[in-house]
């Protein structure tokens, strides 16, 4: 890929935790600019996610960030994701760099090789951004985990590295927003603050007019915009990435559904590339259900045992459980 000398311009997408929707305010926000005449372009630095695509080079990349590109109209790209963990276990994963696996690593092993990453994350972004007119990157998790800050090349780090604003969004269907959301700006740097240039609140449902007293006290504590409320949708399909949406198993009782296609798929600890299902949830005669530890097995038509990313940890489990 040639690189030209111009820098794209740049915003960030930052959460106050997994599952909040930056992936989808990414997509959205690609989809946008690229309806206003923008060369847009999706960015992860590091990805988390036992579901990943294979680009047509054969090189191996988060489904987030096909999606993205997708919405985008490009072709996806190891640079919108130079960093993809494959976890093989509690305490380890594979590693993939810029498409290509290096080998399994634990967290400690991991860390040791950060320099070397964050080369090749610069790398990846520097050629998007001259090749692009707007860069869109997604954070991962929360910025919040001090924890890991030292080591952090996806979060507040990257945002360092692009020098660009921050968007932070938070979850109101899960309950507890305004105290995420100040909370996490409470344990950011002054410096990480300045970054963030207002919040999004995502999956709103009900009257706005009762949500607006909050969002007035939310922004006299914060000192930051609520830039939108977001509403709760129901048909929006973006790929998960660490895992399967809780929603996805919450289906009550294990009797079969008359009329429908009754179909179980078995909930490994360690289940890969589990959004190859999301077809047969579509079909309108198809029951899919999830069975997670400690739910009987119902009287369904099929049963499914998922692909492993530890075949012999989830073989162990099935046969603790007693599948």
């Amino acid at each position: 890929m040639v690189v030209s000398k111009k820098r794209a311009k740049v915003i960030m997408v930052q959460g106050t935790g997994s599952y909040v929707g930056k992936s989808v305010i990414v997509s959205a926000l690609c989809r946008i600019f690229k309806q206003d005449g923008f060369r847009v372009a999706p960015f992860k630095a590091q990805n988390m996610a036992l579901n990943s695509f294979v680009t047509l080079q054969g090189d191996e990349m988060g489904r987030a960030q096909v999606t993205q590109a997708e919405a985008a109209g490009i072709e996806p790209s190891v640079d919108m994701n130079p960093i993809l963990l494959k976890p093989s276990g509690d305490i380890k994963a594979q590693v993939i760099v810029s498409g290509k696996p290096i080998g399994n690593m634990s967290g400690k092993e991991y860390y040791r090789h950060r320099m070397r990453f964050l080369k090749i994350i610069k790398g990846s972004f520097q050629r998007l951004s001259g090749n692009y007119d707007i860069v869109v990157i997604e954070g991962a998790g929360s910025p919040a985990e001090v924890n890991l800050r030292k080591n952090d090349v996806v979060n507040m780090a990257m945002a360092r590295i692009a020098d660009c604003p921050v968007i932070l969004v938070g979850d109101i269907n899960v309950g507890g927003v305004f105290a995420w959301l100040v909370g996490t700006l409470e344990l950011l740097t002054a410096a990480e603050r300045r970054r963030i240039k207002g919040v999004i609140i995502n999956k709103f449902r009900g009257d706005i007019n009762i949500l607006k007293p909050g969002l007035d006290f939310l922004e006299k504590k914060i000192r930051k915009p609520v830039l939108g409320v977001i509403p709760y949708f129901h048909d929006i399909s973006i790929p998960e990435e660490d895992s399967i949406a809780k929603e996805k198993y919450r289906l009550p009782g294990n009797r079969p559904k008359k009329g429908k296609i009754n179909i179980e798929v078995l909930y490994l600890p360690h289940i890969s590339n589990f959004t190859d299902f999301d077809p047969l949830e579509k079909e309108p005669d198809v029951r899919l259900r999830y069975l997670v530890q400690g739910e009987k097995i119902g009287e369904p038509d099929c049963i499914i045992i998922p692909g492993s990313k530890n075949t012999i940890g989830d073989l162990v489990y099935l046969k603790r459980s007693g599948s």
